[in-house]
Order: C-alpha cells, then sequence, then structure tokens
C-alpha cells in the first residue's frame, strides 16, 4: 500500500510539472561549450611520453635528416639469382629490377626504388635521388 502512494503521489507531481520543471535560461547566458582537449606531440622522452608504453619512443615528434646522408648508407652485400633473373641484396633486403621497398639505414629507413642491375652495380633512386651503388667486396 505505502508503494502505491508513492507513486501515485510522483504521478500527481509529474502531472503538475512540479518535480521536473526546467529552469528558465537568463536572455545574458551563453551556452555551455564543451572542452576541447588538445595534445602535443612531444619532441623528446623528457618533454612527455606515453602512459600505457613509457619505454616506447615511437610518436615523438622525428627531426628532419639530411637525405644525402640516407642515400650514402645505402650498400650492396652481394648478387643472386640466375642471368635472366637478377637479384641485389641491399642492406640485408633483397631487391629484383622494378622492385620498391623501405631499406633500414642507421639515420632511418630510406624508400628504396631499384631501376636497373648491372654485373658489378645496381642503379637505385632514394629520397629522390638517382644513384649508382658499386659492389664492393672489402
Amino acid at each position: 500500500m505505502k508503494s502505491f502512494l508513492k507513486y501515485s503521489l510522483l504521478l500527481s507531481l509529474v502531472a503538475s510539472g512540479v518535480a521536473f520543471a526546467q529552469p528558465e535560461k537568463k536572455a545574458d547566458e551563453k551556452p555551455v561549450t564543451p572542452a576541447r582537449s588538445l595534445f602535443d606531440i612531444p619532441a623528446t622522452p623528457h618533454d612527455g611520453r606515453d602512459p600505457f608504453f613509457p619505454d616506447s619512443t615511437r610518436g615523438y615528434a622525428v627531426a628532419t635528416t639530411n637525405a644525402a646522408t640516407e642515400v650514402s648508407a645505402l650498400a650492396i652485400r652481394g648478387f643472386s639469382g640466375t642471368s635472366g633473373n637478377r637479384m641485389v641484396i641491399i642492406n640485408n633486403h633483397t631487391f629484383g629490377v622494378g622492385d620498391e621497398s623501405d631499406v633500414l639505414t642507421p639515420s632511418g629507413r630510406v624508400h628504396v626504388h631499384c631501376l636497373a642491375i648491372k654485373p658489378n652495380s645496381v642503379v637505385v633512386e632514394a629520397n629522390g635521388q638517382r644513384r649508382e651503388l658499386i659492389f664492393s667486396t672489402h
């Protein structure tokens, strides 16, 4: 019986608009806008870190490096394949004529496109530079 009285009282309050009346807005009130979160990518680990992967180095702003330095780090490690299908190994990555891929260098990744394979050299395009790499045995 008590619950019936509670519900009937609540129903009468809702019907009269007393219980859930909206507060009146003032004419000079501005609407509330939600706050925006901003995140700047830190330049070094000392400027900030990933809270979920604190030892990770990904996500830091990368300083631009000289493309000539990266291209000079490319070296032929050897040749393979048959005379009709020559392959070359550049920095431990195998290429055929027309192949392109990213190669790891001490200064970072370099995108390499193999243009031609000659008997003792290779013509590649890396970072917009065309270069001939000569095979050295020492």
